[in-house]
């Protein structure tokens, strides 16, 4: 046997089982064009929606019949598609919320246009649905598509909240377990990760809780799953923190490279 003969049964081993990542592609950008009109060079019709939800349902079939049978991605198709407007009037909220908190934002339709930590947002909501409805492979393709236009990774897992406000982004990772109560805001270069990599953790909460109404700025990391940073708390740049913190703090980097909180070191 050469090679491409080993290879080709290789990757016929699983390759089977997973979806393209054209179909992935398509499918993602699809959605968001719908949800959001104006990301299309062409106006839109009533007609032309009702014929671009169908095409849509079509597509997320194709995916799906890849992993289940006909009668389960039928289900779980219908399952999917109930929950977009939902979805959809929980977007609008965070598109309004994006123009409200950023001064450089002019309207609504260009931070629907324009941001990329919007644009994550929209994705991780449709990934998270499908991540609830336990349907494997899908809802990370799509994640990983939104990150490599965006440069921001967000689990489909993680859990959360309303107005949730990203600032410019890039560099944001956000794992499986982290849970993001609302009104939180995070700057790039945020980390919301785990304290280390290891497979027997599968299945234990491994990333930070993040209650309301904090603020983490640029650089820093937040790990572990019993790290719970209280509501109304500041977290400044560049802080690396894996104990606790109680509401209503501040959190910064003294110049001795210690971790003050509320002006008590906690290094």
């Amino acid at each position: 046997m050469d090679f491409p003969e080993l290879l080709f049964q290789r990757m016929n081993s699983y390759s089977s089982v997973l979806p393209q990542p054209q179909h992935v592609k398509d499918f993602t950008n699809g959605m968001i064009r719908f949800l959001f009109p104006l990301r299309c060079n062409k106006e839109s019709t009533l007609n032309s929606l009702r014929a671009e939800w169908q095409r849509l349902q079509g597509l997320f079939m194709d995916l799906l019949s890849l992993l289940h049978h006909n009668e389960s991605a039928e289900k779980l198709s219908e399952l999917f598609f109930a929950k977009i407007p939902s979805i959809h009037e929980q977007l609008l909220k965070d598109a309004q919320h994006f123009a409200d908190c950023d001064p450089a934002a002019k309207s609504v339709g260009e931070v629907m246009l324009c941001y990329p930590g919007y644009y994550a947002i929209a994705v991780y909501r449709l990934a998270n649905e499908m991540y609830k409805l336990k349907i494997p492979v899908i809802p990370r393709a799509i994640s990983e598509h939104a990150h490599s236009k965006t440069g921001i990774d967000i689990h489909p897992g993680a859990t959360i909240g309303k107005y949730f406000y990203i600032d410019h982004g890039t560099g944001i990772v956000i794992g499986e377990t982290t849970e993001i109560g609302d009104n939180v805001k995070i700057y790039q270069g945020v980390t919301l990760g785990a304290m280390y990599v290891e497979k027997s953790l599968q299945n234990t909460k491994r990333h930070p809780t993040i209650e309301d109404n904090v603020i983490i700025y640029a650089g820093s990391a937040i790990l572990g799953g019993n790290t719970v940073i209280g509501k109304n708390t500041v977290v400044g740049g560049n802080v690396w923190l894996t104990k606790s913190v109680e509401p209503d703090s501040i959190v910064y980097n003294n110049h001795k490279a210690e971790v003050v909180v509320k002006n008590k070191v906690i290094i």
